[in-house]
């Protein structure tokens, strides 16, 4: 895939022809150092998939060469996508939070799954569809429900997935792959779960219901509402 044609999120990358991409050279002489040091600083947050702030990279990286944070980050962002395969997305643009997206294409079923994370990614992909065939959103009730007819209990230490509780309410909300939001007025407090933004950046709706189909051995058609949600959606992307 091209440049020019994965220049979808952050937009440092979007080039006409014949632009010149080239940093002057003082800037160059400057800011290089910085570059390679916020690639490793980006890789290193994504291991754990941690959510960036623009404020860290500044205080942590690019410091005192704030002049030239465009140039860097776009570079930053360029390598990562050439070497790694990876795209820098801002998730927030108010508190300007990033993430970066696995940008190389994937084979049918390896949605989310990269390295060892591929069980935890495994039950995710689970979860996420789960929320898509409800509507969206659930109640943390249904979903600890629908996960138990799984045998996976949040009050058990799992031999894969280790605390599962821990995982979906905290690393999973943490990473941006989940978010919940309090429903008034419950007792004791409820709380329901959709798609984060990093799950609506590396899937989609249409693969999800794929997913689901496969595991049923049914048509994606059958389940009428949502092949309808899955085909607009894919349509706005």
């Amino acid at each position: 895939m091209s440049q020019r044609k994965r220049s979808k999120g952050l937009g440092y990358s979007q080039m006409t022809d014949g632009e010149d991409d080239s940093i002057p050279t003082q800037v160059e002489r400057r800011s290089q150092d910085q570059v390679s040091e916020l690639v490793q600083f980006l890789l290193v947050k994504d291991q754990k998939k941690i959510p960036i702030k623009r404020a860290d990279m500044l205080k942590n990286i690019i410091r005192e060469y704030r002049d030239a944070y465009t140039e860097i980050v776009r570079r930053a962002d360029r390598t990562l996508q050439e070497v790694f395969g990876l795209q820098l997305v801002e998730i927030d643009t108010k508190r300007h939070i990033y993430i970066l997206i696995n940008n190389l294409p994937r084979a049918e079923g390896e949605h989310l799954c990269r390295g060892k994370e591929k069980e935890k990614m495994g039950l995710l992909l689970v979860i996420l569809s789960f929320i898509f065939m409800k509507g969206n959103s659930v109640k943390d009730s249904a979903l600890w429900e629908f996960l138990h007819l799984l045998r996976v209990y949040p009050g058990k230490q799992h031999s894969v997935f280790g605390d599962v509780r821990k995982l979906v309410t905290e690393e999973f909300v943490r990473q941006k792959y989940l978010e919940t939001t309090p429903i008034p007025l419950t007792d004791p407090p409820e709380f329901k779960y959709q798609w984060g933004p990093r799950a609506e950046k590396e899937t989609s709706k249409k693969d999800v219901l794929s997913f689901v189909a496969k595991m049923q051995g049914k048509d994606p058609t059958f389940w009428a509402s949502q092949y309808s949600e899955a085909e607009a959606n894919r349509a706005t992307t």
